[in-house]
């Protein structure tokens, strides 16, 4: 799936268009690979697969940046950080990417919401 960020990602201003792929043997993760700089790609997951109960409140401005009319509009994503220790391994749950399934339209949103963390530990143990 193609996906383009309007604003590029924090950090990543520069890098506009990337592309959703399987990762061989990831199970639910995937990787978000920018087309741009072909070095440069990011592990992403569901944080539903993480969080059961994950909720986040989708600003009108990114409703309208990104053309959302429904929820079934939206793919959720959050950013995973590798570590060789795999009880280091955490996925960012404070800051999710939000897709539009039908334009590939794409934003990152830092919500407000505490409860959820930077750095939130895949595996518990």
């Amino acid at each position: 799936m193609k996906v383009t960020f309007k604003k590029g990602l924090p950090g990543l201003e520069a890098y506009k268009d990337y592309e959703i792929k399987e990762i061989e043997g990831g199970e639910e993760f995937k990787l978000l690979q920018c087309n741009e700089k072909e070095e440069l790609g990011l592990v992403i997951i569901s944080p539903f697969q993480i969080e059961k109960e994950y909720e986040i409140k989708i600003t009108d401005e990114i409703i309208k940046n990104l053309s959302i009319t429904s929820p079934e509009d939206v793919l959720v994503y959050s950013t995973v950080t590798l570590n060789s220790d795999p009880k280091k391994i955490t996925v960012n749950l404070r800051a999710p990417i939000l897709i539009n399934v039908h334009t590939g339209l794409a934003e990152q949103l830092i919500t407000e919401n505490e409860k959820y963390k930077i750095k939130h530990p895949i595996f518990k143990g």
